[in-house]
């Protein structure tokens, strides 16, 4: 098998390649993350992981390289990381008591082929109290995340349910990964 690049610096994403048994290296180029208004949360999604994934691909046409986005919908809102604890309080109340969408998007890339996909798990936040918000966002957990939680850590506490894939939600459907690279 070729070599495998994973164009993220996500330490979710780095632990859920290596639980999955994957020999892999991490490149990462700073690209722009920007996406033109009205895009769908799924479009948006998957433009963002191939570019990161063309970004590092063009260094490396020989490897199979990995990019990969994770952001959460409310409604029409596309939630993304948090620009500071308000932000990220606010982003919870938007989530409290709803059901919302979380959406990777996958790209992966080799020499001139690319593959892009995206994979949709849906989550049901607890109602939140101000105080649970509050103690939560002061722990920092959210501030490195798409909507400002995290699934695999504190933030469990704040869900009532999920359907699809777990692992999406943590930030790489990673078995829907490995069988689309063994196809590559």
């Amino acid at each position: 098998m070729k070599k495998i690049i994973l164009a993220s610096s996500s330490p979710r994403r780095k632990e859920l390649m290596a639980t999955a048994g994957l020999d892999f290296e991490i490149k990462v180029k700073d690209v722009d993350e920007s996406i033109p208004d009205g895009t769908p949360p799924i479009d948006a999604a998957k433009m963002t992981a191939k570019k990161k994934a063309l970004a590092v691909a063009d260094d490396f046409s020989d490897c199979i390289v990995i990019g990969a986005d994770t952001i959460v919908v409310a409604g029409d809102k596309i939630l993304g990381k948090p620009a500071d604890k308000a932000d990220a309080c606010s982003m919870l109340r938007m989530l409290s008591g709803i059901e919302h969408e979380v959406i990777t998007g996958v790209c992966i890339a080799c020499g001139e082929k690319t593959e892009n996909f995206a994979t949709v798990s849906k989550v049901k936040f607890y109602d939140l109290t101000d105080e649970e918000i509050e103690s939560y966002v002061a722990t920092g957990e959210p501030m490195d995340k798409a909507g400002s939680y995290g699934i695999q850590g504190r933030g469990c506490t704040l869900v009532e349910k999920i359907e699809g894939d777990y692992f999406n939600i943590v930030g790489l459907p990673v078995a829907e990964l490995v069988r689309k690279i063994r196809e590559f």
